[in-house]
């Protein structure tokens, strides 16, 4: 099951700062996995969705991880860094891989 987590539109400044003339909107979603606790597989991933509203044309890009974590808390962490930080779906992995091992580094001292 997706849930709504957080969304925003980027703001126009930063994108004309980058060359964009269009809108683009970021979406960030929680993807719990009912099924996955039987097994014992993790149980919560996320998605971020990208959407680009062009003058005739909407482009979406979407990114998602299932089974990150069986902590529902972390997860909502993730979430929150990739929104505070405005992160991509093609940015999304990279970030989140440095989150975890900076928690892995954190939990080993």
């Amino acid at each position: 099951m997706k849930k709504f987590f957080g969304g925003m539109f980027i703001e126009n400044e930063i994108l004309r700062k980058e060359g964009i003339y269009h809108p683009i909107k970021l979406e960030y979603y929680k993807i719990e996995n009912n099924n996955s606790q039987k097994n014992g597989e993790l149980k919560y991933g996320l998605e971020v969705v990208k959407t680009e509203y062009y003058t005739n044309d909407v482009k979406i890009e979407k990114n998602q991880l299932e089974g990150l974590t069986n902590d529902e808390n972390a997860i909502k962490k993730i979430l929150n860094i990739l929104k505070e930080n405005k992160v991509t779906p093609i940015a999304m992995q990279d970030v989140i891989k440095e989150i975890l091992t900076k928690r892995l580094q954190i939990a080993k001292n």
